[in-house]
């Protein structure tokens, strides 16, 4: 019997996680490990934060421009987060995955969500996608780390931390918890998760693995 090396979907990794928890830097170190790993830039209507490039971290658009792109059918996903509007291309998602491309999505739980229900009818993200939720160690960890940041003001937090609780309770729709204790541990912990879904079978054809 010969071995047939099957093409397969690339895996669309979903990462979500409370403001505070930490899954915005466990993503940043594991695209630094990970080079082949497509990152899918969502596009907000929010303004740069100091440091942020526009194509980079994200794309700064406008309402207007924003409202567009919707009616257009351009997004897999998009919510309305602490005032501003996000969304994810779909460009940036399925035409990766089904060249054999990894894709890492770091987005809020209400698109999670969102992408998670369109899974019932999308065979591509069924087949392609993975939730991973990124918890604090406990809410008063969270509460610490949103203050230490020193960016916003008391409203702000407060808002944030209200959002988080409900958030929080969100980790049970996901396929998996990490606990992020200690950044190096839950990042390699993350890499390792991918790592092991690579040996999944739901994303290779069905052309037959041996022939």
């Amino acid at each position: 019997m010969k071995y047939k090396k099957p093409p397969r979907l690339g895996i669309a990794l979903i990462v979500s996680g409370p403001s505070g928890a930490g899954k915005s830097t466990v993503c940043q170190a594991l695209r630094k490990i990970k080079g082949d790993l497509h990152f899918s830039v969502s596009c907000t209507t929010r303004e740069p934060r100091p440091g942020e490039k526009d194509g980079i971290e994200y794309y700064f658009i406008g309402n207007d421009e924003f409202k567009r792109r919707i009616e257009n059918d351009e997004f897999i996903e998009h919510a309305d987060v602490h005032g501003h509007l996000y969304g994810t291309l779909r460009k940036e998602v399925i035409d990766f995955v089904k060249k054999g491309r990894d894709v890492l999505l770091d987005i809020d739980v209400q698109g999670a969500m969102q992408i998670r229900s369109k899974t019932e009818n999308d065979e591509v993200l069924r087949s392609s996608t993975e939730f991973v939720f990124i918890g604090p160690p406990n809410f008063t960890e969270l509460e610490r780390r949103l203050r230490s940041r020193a960016t916003e003001t008391e409203d702000a937090i407060r808002t944030r931390l209200e959002n988080a609780r409900k958030e929080l309770d969100c980790w049970d729709k996901y396929d998996y918890l990490l606990i992020n204790k200690d950044i190096d541990k839950t990042v390699e912990d993350l890499k390792c998760l991918l790592d092991i879904l690579h040996k999944s079978t739901k994303r290779l054809e069905d052309s037959g693995f041996y022939v």
